[in-house]
């Protein structure tokens, strides 16, 4: 993954994405993974933690590790959520060397975009999850939930200011990703405006996919449902996944 977006203009991250926004979706992810946990739920590893917005929910309940491919968007990380460990790495790749209560991966996972990049991020996982322990991942959707769509939004800060235009289509259903066209208008202190295109390809793959995956690593795995109130298109999905004590 290699986009402005988390380099150049880390910076603007929480103008596109603010912290504030997550609150409803950390809290179901807090409930996911301490209703699958067997034993203690204290220590959770992120995967592609990005620029914090879930840890500053989720480090009231948990003690987060942060790791992110990008050193900028640890460095906006590390100014929302100076209390937590900030490590950088390749999901796909990364090995602590040490266990955790829980992994937990979102927004991140978008950018595997082949099979062999999924599987090698749940065994990722799986070295740093505890036996009894639970692995959390959260994709945007699934083959068989993937709809194109349309989408805008952002935010005003100090002295700047962002708005974005989304478009998600797929134009060959037969691999492995769709495409997500994003166009971003930033407005500096001077008052000057920049319009920046980017283009997203973002991994798809079947539920099957997945829980095969999970399972073969070693995992007890399943799909858990949820809604937010921001999103009208139907339930979401998540998989939750233990290993075995």
């Amino acid at each position: 993954m290699d986009t402005p977006l988390y380099h150049d203009f880390a910076s603007w991250f929480h103008l596109l994405s603010a912290p504030a926004e997550y609150a409803e979706e950390a809290a179901v992810y807090t409930r996911l993974l301490e209703e699958a946990a067997q034993g203690p739920l204290r220590s959770v590893l992120e995967l592609g933690s990005g620029g914090g917005n879930n840890a500053s929910h989720l480090k009231q309940r948990f003690e987060m590790t942060l790791s992110d491919l990008s050193p900028a968007m640890l460095e906006i990380s590390r100014s929302l959520n100076p209390e937590c460990e900030h490590v950088q790495g390749d999901m796909r790749t990364l090995r602590l060397g040490r266990s955790f209560d829980a992994v937990f991966a979102q927004d991140a996972l978008d950018y595997l975009v082949t099979v062999d990049d999924l599987a090698r991020t749940i065994e990722t996982a799986w070295h740093h999850c505890r036996p009894g322990g639970v692995v959390l991942l959260v994709p945007d959707c699934v083959v068989e939930t993937f709809q194109p769509s349309s989408d805008h939004g952002g935010n005003d800060g100090p002295g700047r200011a962002l708005r974005y235009l989304e478009r998600t289509w797929d134009p060959d259903p037969r691999d492995t990703h769709y495409h997500s066209e994003m166009v971003y208008l930033m407005r500096d202190e001077a008052g000057n405006v920049r319009c920046q295109h980017e283009r997203h390809l973002v991994g798809l793959f079947r539920r099957q996919d997945w829980l095969d995956l999970l399972a073969h690593q070693g995992f007890r795995a399943r799909v858990c449902t949820y809604t937010l109130s921001d999103i009208e298109t139907g339930p979401l999905e998540a998989f939750v996944a233990v290993r075995p004590a």
